[in-house]
């Protein structure tokens, strides 16, 4: 339904209002929740999406999920993935003294049986909790940035849910029609593989609007390695432990060039660095779809009565990238 411009006109300047009122106190007022569900003992870029996070304002953050990735993967192989995620969280977060400190749950530490009950783990017990609350007019995002083992547990037990959050994913291979000039892969993305039957789920069995942000526009977040380390050098504890994330993942693949990809950071841009006025991600780009099916390999089934679903085709890495590395600079001042 279209605002009527008389609507419009007041609500904007309502917002208007409120935002100077905020303003005029030094304070940024949160406008969304987010649940952070990512992979932080695997692939570091959840770190840096974390501590972004963590130091972005306008959002509220009712807790953290530390989930799993592959059986015996190069980055955990141990049988305690979600517990290590997160001790890597607390770590970051000691970093960070005076920042907000959100209560940290283990997910599951290896993904369910596919066709198995739901399990009502403690994870997927408070993302319920969380999206029935009815205390907040606040919109809930579930930002993700691996698998979505936790989210699917919880859809299934409580699939009226499915109205009342968003999902931000990290994950999914390319879409053909909308590659680019970027040449088409065959290979099944790893944040689809850690738990396929949960993405099957999501996409296929509930109603949850999901924000994709796919294989091929992930990859767009490049930093090298020299920005890294003159952006987060003089930034104290944080930094240091940032960069040493990195070098860890360096010293066991050496073959890795002279960049990295910060591939979770589109869950900041997504959600804390809307808009001000008609809050949304307007400086990057989607297409608007039916959600497709995902079939036994991860790939996309059109299903032109899905629901809509909107497909990230690209990121402000400009806006994401200096929001970042400024937040962090004012963190260690």
């Amino acid at each position: 339904m279209r605002t009527l411009p008389s609507r419009r006109s007041a609500l904007a300047g309502s917002l208007a209002a409120l935002l100077l009122a905020g303003t005029a106190r030094g304070e940024t007022r949160p406008r969304q929740r987010v649940i952070l569900d990512n992979d932080f003992s695997g692939d570091p870029d959840g770190l840096f999406q974390l501590a972004h996070h963590l130091l972005s304002p306008s959002v509220e953050i009712p807790f953290i999920v530390g989930s799993h990735i592959h059986v015996h993967d190069f980055l955990d192989g141990s049988t305690t993935q979600a517990d290590n995620a997160v001790e890597r969280v607390q770590a970051l977060m000691a970093t960070l003294p005076g920042t907000r400190r959100p209560d940290v749950i283990a997910g599951r530490n290896s993904a369910p049986e596919p066709g198995t009950a739901p399990e009502a783990t403690p994870a997927a017990r408070r993302i319920v909790a969380e999206a029935m609350r009815d205390d907040t007019k606040l919109p809930l995002f579930y930002c993700a940035g691996a698998g979505l083992t936790e989210l699917a547990q919880a859809l299934r037990l409580e699939p009226r849910i499915s109205d009342r959050l968003t999902l931000a994913w990290i994950g999914g291979m390319e879409y053909r029609d909308l590659l680019s000039g970027v040449p088409e892969r065959h290979d099944r993305e790893y944040n689809l593989t850690i738990d396929l039957a949960a993405a099957q789920t999501v996409f296929n069995d509930a109603r949850v609007p999901i924000w994709q942000v796919p294989r091929n526009v992930y990859r767009q977040m490049i930093v090298s390695d020299a920005e890294l380390k003159t952006r987060l050098k003089p930034t104290g504890a944080l930094g240091d432990f940032l960069l040493a994330q990195v070098s860890r993942v360096k010293s066991l693949l050496p073959t890795l060039g002279e960049t990295y990809i910060l591939g979770d950071s589109p869950l900041v841009t997504l959600t804390a660095l809307q808009t001000p006025f008609e809050p949304d991600s307007a400086s990057s780009a989607y297409v608007e779809r039916p959600t497709p099916r995902l079939d036994a390999d991860g790939r996309y089934q059109n299903n032109p009565s899905g629901r809509p679903m909107r497909v990230y085709t690209t990121i402000d890495t400009r806006l994401t990238f200096d929001d970042m590395f400024a937040k962090f600079a004012a963190a260690s001042a």
